[in-house]
């Protein structure tokens, strides 16, 4: 079964998202470009302190941009790759692959100017509500400089594993 057959028969119910007139659809190739300076978004403060070019920084993160969408259809090839639009513009990335024994968020990303605002809360209240309802934790790799951990923690979610610049956290079901 492929991502997309996948999230047609998974019934996420986007009861939380929804009521911020989020809405997701898969990804296509058509995204590369979207997603890319969604990616450039997220590291623009990380490069901001480097001494190096606008055309250097392009260049990075292009290259860090491709490798990283490699690894991930590599390593994720069952995922869900979906883009999340608002009012008909989108706005981010929710890459998620359920498995056996857990819902494994991928990612979670959203443009600078639709952070802080709940949606992250909000999609992620709807994922846990799924998972919890077939007794399965979610978990998510998170940078440990990362301001999102502090939602995550406020959602349930614990430290399991110190991977490093990483640490995989995870939230048991309800």
């Amino acid at each position: 079964m492929t991502g997309l057959q996948k999230a047609k028969a998974v019934s996420t119910s986007w009861v939380r998202a929804a009521g911020f007139g989020l809405m997701f659809r898969p990804a296509t190739d058509a995204d590369l470009p979207f997603l890319s300076r969604l990616y450039a978004s997220i590291r623009a403060e990380e490069l901001a302190v480097t001494f190096w070019t606008d055309a250097q920084k392009a260049a990075f993160l292009d290259m860090q941009f491709r490798a990283q969408h490699a690894h991930y259809h590599e390593h994720y090839p069952e995922a869900d790759w979906l883009v999340i639009v608002q009012a008909a513009q989108d706005i981010g990335r929710l890459y998620i692959e359920r498995w056996p024994s857990q819902h494994r968020i991928i990612d979670v990303a959203f443009l600078p100017a639709h952070r802080g605002k709940g949606f992250g809360a909000a999609l992620l209240g709807d994922l846990i509500d799924e998972a919890s309802t077939v007794g399965k934790p979610v978990s998510i790799h998170v940078e440990k400089n990362n301001p999102a951990r502090r939602l995550y923690l406020r959602l349930g979610f614990a430290v399991v594993e110190d991977k490093g610049i990483y640490d995989l956290m995870e939230r048991p079901p309800s």
